[in-house]
């Protein structure tokens, strides 16, 4: 009896993946503009931009066409996913190896020159330091003799792999019994087959690096070294820009947009037709408007529905699919009803890091809570989560945010209350981030002064802040008060002069607004300019208040936006 094939067990999103470029599902022009750039690796030249970075949200087919690309192409492909170590020491073991030491001249099928496609995938979650000791893990020594019987199996193949013939300097093995546990200064040790073996044989007996410190920088010398096509997929393409101006100028950038809704649907038609899912009307364009745009998102809804017994309420099942904003409404949700939320949920729903969440769930705990027993308990969770994102910052181990997150949604849901509750109210937007925003003019001043001071004094911007500024702070703290207060102003309007001060940063020390008397008394010449032009600036928009013509004096409008 002919045994039935083995089910299929793998996702939707991986058992649908394209393996070709014109199977990939929107995006046509980034498409496009992909294989114009991998055309140029195709000549057998080294194109301008060696690299190239695909830009988007997540589920909208970066990775995917890397990947169909390769497959297209007949070329080799080498990835380094976000679930491995892609610090500086493994980026260059292994992709840039990779983008330097595979042979160019090797000809396909299709008459097309081979090569190695090195793609880094979420490459903006690289940080740039260097290793350090607390993110490595000791590895289990490895015998000389036992690396190079697992790598090449028979001591033929190491002769051959090696070029040890009877007539070489070197004469070849005979069993492994004769091969020393070390390489000493015999002959076979210069061979350049027997050296990069070799390499290979004393990293791995050192210790392994975990994290992801020193990562960028060595992607940044990839980009200016690499032999062999390199594509980096980010959500974000500023951090790598603002790393290093190589990711500015040679790194070609292709942009990924959500998906539209009719192709997301008829690609959901096409999946559940092959896979045999029945679904009412309506379904399916249900699940495509609550992805927006994520088709990753989309076909694991998809795979969630089909699970179900006849006759469920789907639609109802699903709910809505909430923006990456919408960290109220999930707020409001985990500390209003007890339920255990997965972290796979939370990043589907917010697209967020657990970072953004934390201030959210820390605000407002303490409206949401019946009593003090469930306030204790609840932010007793709060900390143990803001503990893991310490060490997940400080040690670059981010997948401890995947216990955060559960440990801030689920965690917090389950203890804060014993039952649901009614007309809780509105989450409430975190105060700390207000007074963050509203704060970020004064500084900015701060920042300006901070940088005259280490400017002229020559020292650091650390020790300007922490020497500098308090004695300047306290200096013009005397002006107008005390016995000194003419010999504090006088030194207060010669120490302006000489770092330059604006009428901002005047203000700033001694604490008043910008068109205050006390700053013209600093700043005697900035009558007609400076402390008129802040003037002009601040009331620039209260022309139309009441209050601009009262007096004859100008006041600047009220603060009433975030964003002011």
């Amino acid at each position: 009896m002919a045994s039935t094939p083995a089910r299929d067990r793998r996702p939707f999103s991986e058992r649908w993946r394209p393996t070709r470029l014109a199977d990939l599902v929107g995006n046509a022009r980034a498409v496009a503009d992909l294989a114009s750039w991998a055309n140029a690796w195709s000549t057998g030249a080294i194109p301008a931009r060696r690299a190239v970075m695909l830009v988007g949200p997540p589920g909208v087919g970066k990775t995917s066409a890397a990947v169909a690309l390769a497959a297209d192409r007949g070329w080799t492909l080498v990835e380094m996913n976000a679930s491995e170590a892609r610090n500086q020491s493994a980026i260059e073991r292994v992709a840039g190896r990779a983008s330097l030491t595979h042979p160019l001249e090797v000809v396909g099928p299709s008459g097309r020159r081979s090569r190695t496609l090195v793609l880094l995938d979420e490459a903006d979650c690289l940080t740039a330091g260097r290793t350090t000791e607390g993110s490595k893990v000791a590895r289990q020594p490895v015998g000389l003799r036992s690396f190079l019987e697992g790598r090449y199996g028979s001591v033929k193949a190491l002769n051959t792999a090696w070029g040890l013939t009877p007539d070489s300097k070197a004469r070849p093995f005979e069993s492994w019994s004769s091969l020393p546990k070390s390489p000493g200064n015999a002959a076979w040790g210069k061979l350049p087959a027997a050296r990069r073996d070799l390499d290979d044989w004393r990293d791995a007996g050192r210790a392994e690096e975990t994290g992801d410190r020193g990562g960028m920088g060595a992607i940044a010398r990839l980009v200016r070294t690499s032999r062999q096509p390199l594509i980096l997929t980010v959500n974000d393409e500023s951090p790598l820009q603002r790393y290093s101006p190589v990711f500015r100028g040679s790194v070609r950038t292709i942009r990924f947009g959500p998906i539209g809704l009719a192709e997301l649907t008829g690609r959901l038609r096409s999946v559940a037709r092959a896979e045999g899912i029945a679904l009412g009307p309506g379904v399916l364009e249900g699940i495509a408007t609550r992805s927006r745009g994520d088709l990753r998102a989309a076909l694991n809804d998809l795979e969630a529905v089909a699970l179900l017994p006849p006759g469920t309420p789907t639609p109802e099942l699903l709910g809505t699919r909430d923006l990456a904003s919408d960290f109220a409404g999930l707020t409001e949700e985990l500390l209003s009803r007890p339920r255990y939320y997965r972290s796979v949920e939370v990043r589907d729903r917010l697209g967020a890091p657990p970072d953004d969440l934390l201030p959210w769930v820390e605000e407002n705990v303490p409206w949401f809570a019946p009593d003090d027993r469930h306030l204790d308990a609840a932010l007793a969770v709060v900390a143990t989560a803001e503990l893991f994102l310490a060490r997940a910052r400080r040690w670059r181990t981010y997948g401890l945010w995947s216990y955060a997150t559960e440990l801030l949604t689920g965690g917090v849901s389950l203890v804060v209350r014993d039952r649901p509750a009614v007309g809780r109210g509105h989450a409430a937007f975190p105060r700390f981030l207000i007074e963050m925003g509203r704060s970020r003019a004064s500084r900015a001043v701060r920042d300006a002064v901070v940088g005259k001071l280490g400017s002229r004094l020559h020292i650091s911007r650390r020790k300007s802040r922490e020497l500098a500024l308090p004695f300047v702070e306290a200096l013009f703290g005397m002006f107008g008060r005390g016995r000194r207060a003419g010999e504090a102003r006088t030194v207060a309007r010669a120490l302006a002069a000489e770092l330059g001060l604006s009428a901002e940063e005047v203000a700033a020390l001694l604490g008043v607004e910008p068109w205050s008397p006390a700053v013209r008394e600093v700043l005697p010449a900035a009558d007609g300019d400076e402390a008129e032009a802040a003037e002009e600036g601040a009331g620039s928009d209260a022309d139309a208040s009441p209050r601009a013509s009262r007096g004859g004096s100008t006041r600047p409008a009220v603060q009433r936006r975030l964003g002011d």
